[in-house]
């Protein structure tokens, strides 16, 4: 078990994956000790490279973990655009733990204007009517901070059932979030 996402997955480390293993905390302690702005440039550039690389190879086991170094960079003020599809990637993973780190990616690194969104409906649409509340909760989140006008429109029926439904919590949910975003969202 990945003891730092709680994921049901975990492959032995090999000589060429060690520097893809990195964790967020070794990157955070890195960047902060660089002494100049140029160091810090090349510690993210090297990082971003190796995070690039990957992906390029699909390696599914660190995909979470790249996915919080990229929030972090991100954060910091570096490009971190080549990472949409990854966010997409994670949020269709049956793992709360993956939908966590993706749906949070979706919330920060992208904004409604952005094409991948309309990929978004679909697994956001699945995530509503999910039994597991938590990640009800967690598509409710992304909904109401990306959302685009046709968004809205399309997840409207699931979050009426929501409205409707018998568990307290399933139904304060949407409640909090519209209450919530209602000033700042677009007319659905």
């Amino acid at each position: 078990i990945n003891a730092e996402y709680g994921t049901h997955r975990s492959k032995p480390q090999s000589q060429t994956s060690v520097h893809m293993s990195r964790r967020l905390k070794e990157l955070i302690n890195d960047v902060r000790e660089c002494k100049t702005a140029q160091d810090e440039r090349a510690v993210v550039a090297k990082e971003l490279a190796a995070i690039r690389t990957s992906f390029k190879k699909n390696e599914g086991d660190y995909r979470q973990r790249n996915m919080a170094k990229l929030i972090y960079l991100h954060t910091l003020g570096y490009s971190t655009t080549f990472a949409q599809m990854e966010c997409l990637k994670l949020v269709v993973s049956p793992y709360y733990s993956d939908k966590r780190i993706g749906y949070l990616g979706l919330m920060l690194l992208m904004d409604e204007k952005q094409e991948v969104l309309m990929l978004v409906t679909n697994s956001l649409k699945n995530d509503l009517t999910h039994p597991n509340h938590f990640i009800v909760g967690l598509a409710l989140c992304a909904l109401a901070n990306i959302s685009s006008a046709e968004m809205c429109r399309d997840c409207s029926p699931d979050i009426e059932k929501l409205l409707a439904s018998s568990n307290p919590y399933s139904a304060l949910i949407p409640v909090s979030y519209t209450h919530l975003t209602l000033p700042t969202t677009h007319k659905c």
